[in-house]
């Protein structure tokens, strides 16, 4: 979601300005939680109390309805939530002003590229629907989720209560909170990891990178040379069908949907999302390059280390990507310029794990 701009920052959602406490602390978001019901508010209470959590905020989940496409959606509390997004979405008080007074804001990428205009109704449905005024575009960090709406709204809406928190525990070993948290958490509750902590393996740490940490290229598991040459003919027959934001086949896609679809059709399982896919396989240098290798980008401006784009490594220094609308998925040179977030090589065992991570 991008910081509402100072042309449209006059412009809100509701008629009187609404309550928004200033911004605090701003904190890192470690781990999802999402359960098909609400979360006891006893065992909300015990996991704030654990070693190493430092924040806990209750969130309703749900994917609904949104201009004609269904996405997550998370109903928050603006005067907390936003020390948990991405700085400069948490920074745009007008934005969460507008959150607050009954609109909703939504990602960059989808405000951008589904021309929604900021101060304008767009059409959002749960079990009923509600024209919600467009509050601004920036993106929370959360992967896959692409819109909020304040508490109020979101039950107005239908969407489960408070079936979800998000954890700040920035100096905690996740997997080992993981653990007590399963132990605390319902059966029908997901945890998902929002980051990758390269130092639990001994490894440097660099934001916004692509590559699954603890993976090598040279492990067993990328795909075979067979699944490889299905993969690139898949994606090679989608040269030319149009870009549509959230498209993910077999005629209309984005970005992360053409390489969903393509690898699809050799059997390998993606996760939905650029952010995601990034970890579905180790980070691999630009002299290793191979076909079928995955490129990633930062396009966002309102999460600078948010990865946002991805692109099919096809050999002799060229890609194929489905870029933006009004135009058509295409073979182009490869770029690795200072938006280039790295490039991955797709184990399908990583890529089937990150998949089902309910974050994604």
């Amino acid at each position: 979601m991008e910081p509402v701009t100072a042309t449209a920052a006059g412009s809100s959602a509701g008629s009187s300005e609404p309550s928004l406490a200033a911004l605090g602390p701003l904190r890192q978001a470690d781990l999802l939680v999402v359960g098909a019901k609400a979360l006891p508010s006893a065992v909300v209470a015990k996991v704030r109390k654990l070693a190493g959590v430092t924040a806990v905020d209750v969130l309703d989940a749900a994917r609904i309805k949104v201009n004609g496409s269904y996405i997550a959606v998370l109903g928050v509390d603006p005067s907390t939530f936003r020390e948990f997004a991405a700085k400069p979405t948490a920074s745009a008080t007008r934005l969460w002003q507008n959150v607050a007074a009954g609109g909703i804001a939504v990602s960059y990428l989808m405000g951008k590229q589904e021309k929604l205009p900021i101060g304008g109704k767009v059409a959002v449905t749960g079990t009923r629907t509600e024209k919600l005024a467009v509050g601004g575009f920036g993106t929370v960090g959360i992967s896959g989720v692409e819109a909020v709406v304040s508490g109020p709204v979101a039950r107005s809406l239908g969407m489960p209560a408070g079936n979800a928190i998000v954890i700040s525990a920035p100096h905690a070993r996740l997997s080992d909170l993981m653990q007590r948290l399963h132990k605390l958490l319902p059966k029908h509750a997901a945890i998902a990891p929002l980051v990758t902590q390269a130092a639990e393996h001994g490894l440097p740490v660099t934001a916004g990178l692509a590559g699954a940490v603890g993976v090598i290229r040279a492990d067993e598991g990328g795909l075979t040379v067979a699944q490889t040459r299905a993969f690139l003919k898949a994606a090679l027959s989608r040269v030319g069908l149009p870009y549509v934001w959230g498209g993910d086949g077999p005629e209309v896609f984005d970005c992360s949907g053409l390489v969903q679809w393509s690898l699809r059709q050799a059997g390998i399982v993606m996760p939905r999302v650029a952010a995601d896919q990034a970890q579905t396989g180790p980070r691999v240098s630009l002299a290793d390059l191979q076909p079928g290798d995955l490129l990633f980008y930062h396009t966002d401006p309102t999460a600078p280390d948010y990865i946002s784009h991805v692109a099919i490594y096809l050999g002799n220094g060229m890609m194929e990507q489905a870029p933006e609308p009004g135009e058509d998925v295409q073979v182009v040179p490869a770029v690795f310029g200072s938006g280039f977030a790295g490039a991955i090589a797709v184990y399908p065992r990583v890529a089937a794990a990150v998949a089902a991570d309910p974050a994604g």
